[in-house]
């Protein structure tokens, strides 16, 4: 299994992929999952086949893990190994997507991200305690930083994570299904880009490279 997992980000044998390919294939489920519940009944009607899983959200949730698979499957094509991030969100989009659709309770879903973002947190701020930053499994192929500047990244992207696991908790505990899968997408991706791009500065001050690439 180990051979299936991406190189570390210095290994001179990692073979990188376009970074916007890169992230379509880390945003284009999510994309896909949001769609799909807000045309949901338009679906069950074309597909009737669709209704035996239910309303919106669990076709929705259907569509999410074969486009999820898929993803991994293009990525392991493409590269002949698994990104760790994404397979962590894949497995635990395949687990709580099936007890969705298995009990036909939304609660596993709405879990997800919970999960997920607690994991990604815990994995970053793990890592540290043991000297690893791993997050430069995630932006080598973007960023080139100097030890320090890949700690104190990693630092912040694990808090981050554990602040969206908070924030998914709020919303769809005190709002509609329709309202928190609207958020998943048009409110986590703005924050993640914020927060990102808030991170500009630490990246140029640390960068071993111009952040265009070599000149």
């Amino acid at each position: 299994m180990s051979s299936l997992i991406e190189r570390d980000p210095n290994d001179p044998k990692r073979k990188e992929i376009n970074p916007m390919l890169k992230l379509l294939l880390e945003l284009g489920p999510l994309v896909i999952f949001f769609f799909t519940n807000a045309r949901g009944e338009q679906l069950a009607e074309f597909f009737p086949t669709l209704a035996e899983l239910g309303g919106p959200i669990f076709i929705a949730t259907a569509f999410f893990m074969v486009a999820i698979t898929l993803s991994l499957s293009l990525s392991l094509y493409l590269t002949g190994k698994l990104p760790i991030m994404p397979m962590v969100t894949g497995i635990v989009v395949l687990v709580f997507g099936g007890l969705t659709l298995y009990l036909q309770d939304d609660l596993f879903i709405k879990l997800k991200p919970t999960i997920v973002n607690v994991l990604f947190g815990s994995i970053l701020l793990g890592g540290l305690y043991f000297g690893k930053s791993l997050l430069g499994y995630v932006f080598d192929s973007v960023f080139k930083l100097d030890a320090e500047g890949w700690r104190i990244l990693t630092f912040r992207w694990g808090v981050f994570f554990l602040c969206l696991a908070v924030i998914n908790e709020i919303v769809w505990r005190n709002f509609s299904t329709d309202f928190w899968v609207s958020f998943k997408v048009w409110g986590m991706m703005p924050i993640s880009m914020v927060f990102t791009f808030s991170q500009m500065p630490l990246i140029s001050k640390h960068s071993i490279e111009p952040l265009g690439g070599k000149e």
